[in-house]
């Protein structure tokens, strides 16, 4: 078992569940070193007082709050835990909500509570069986890490499961963020719909990292002084280029069939035009109609003036001739 983050209660009434903390998830990224480029030295963070320049010791670090410019009043650990909170060292249900009623953007970190102590284990079973058979989940407030936190305990396979939860006030309203109001047809939303019905799979279980995968091979090469992997020659799709929208659904709906193995009814929804192509068009065929026949009036005249001129020509040496001859 993981090492416990936290060990306290859950506190349920009259009830009282000994539990520890147990992180539900585990850190797979890559991580670096910073080092001096050079000769690939570490490079460390120094703890230094910005007072006297002295490093100082991890057991010489305490918490401060600033009050104000000049005073800073010091915190320690043990003010921390004896602070009058019934939620100090327990995990207090205050409520139970339906489960489709709670914004998963408000769902921070998630842990699994695991019994501490053969004592837990009846308690412990009996709120699991509580919320298997309902379709509700149990609001809770405990304090960790300095602060009050609110909880969401659910059941995952058997087991008691803690997700922190932001405060209401800790979540924007997305309002400011909402895109303009557009038209959209219902023949689109049909095809979106198709598309994410080809889509749907059972469970998440087939994703992978591939950036870290991507990461590790770099990493390989790099340690054996193998050459490093080439990108996937891929066509990139041109950036700002303007798609028809049903077009991309279309294609979207075939692609997901050929993934599944299934054959292409060919029965398509009706690909439109972009409208904003079609009001190019209108505009732009009198704009040339326009310049064509200012062309064609530009070579009249200009044929017209030479004719004229020609013309004058003409007369000018009949009548040179003329007074020779007399």
């Amino acid at each position: 078992m993981p090492r416990p983050l936290w060990a306290g209660a859950i506190s349920f009434g009259l009830v009282t569940i000994p539990v520890k903390i147990v992180s539900a998830t585990e850190d797979h990224d890559v991580h670096f070193h910073r080092v001096h480029l050079t000769d690939m030295g570490r490079v460390r963070t120094r703890k230094v007082c910005e007072l006297d320049g002295e490093v100082v010791s991890q057991d010489e670090i305490g918490k401060g709050y600033e009050v104000s410019r000049d005073e800073t009043v010091a915190v320690t650990d043990d003010e921390l835990e004896q602070m009058p909170l019934p939620t100090a060292k327990a995990i207090e249900i205050v409520a139970f909500v339906d489960a489709d009623s709670i914004d998963p953007v408000r769902i921070s970190d998630s842990y699994y509570l695991a019994v501490d102590g053969q004592v837990a284990v009846k308690p412990y079973t009996l709120l699991r069986k509580a919320l298997e058979r309902s379709s509700k989940v149990a609001v809770a407030k405990f304090a960790w890490h300095g602060r009050e936190r609110l909880g969401l305990l659910r059941i995952r396979d058997g087991a008691i499961v803690l997700h922190s939860m932001k405060w209401p006030d800790e979540v924007r309203d997305p309002q400011e963020l909402a895109p303009r109001a557009v038209e959209v047809g219902e023949e689109e939303i049909a095809q979106a719909l198709q598309l994410a019905d080809r889509m749907t799979i059972e469970d998440l279980s087939g994703f992978r990292d591939e950036y870290r995968q991507a990461l590790e091979d770099i990493i390989a090469a790099k340690a054996d002084g193998k050459p490093l992997p080439s990108p996937d020659e891929g066509e990139e799709k041109k950036a700002g280029e303007v798609v028809d929208l049903m077009a991309a659904l279309n294609a979207s709906v075939k692609a997901a069939k050929e993934s599944r193995g299934e054959d292409h009814d060919g029965q398509d929804a009706t690909v439109h035009e972009m409208h904003a192509a079609k009001k190019t068009a209108t505009r732009t065929a009198p704009a040339k109609k326009k310049a064509a026949s200012s062309k064609s009036a530009t070579a009249k005249n200009t044929t017209a003036s030479a004719s004229s001129r020609a013309k004058k020509g003409t007369g000018k040496k009949a009548a040179a001739k003329k007074r020779t001859a007399s």
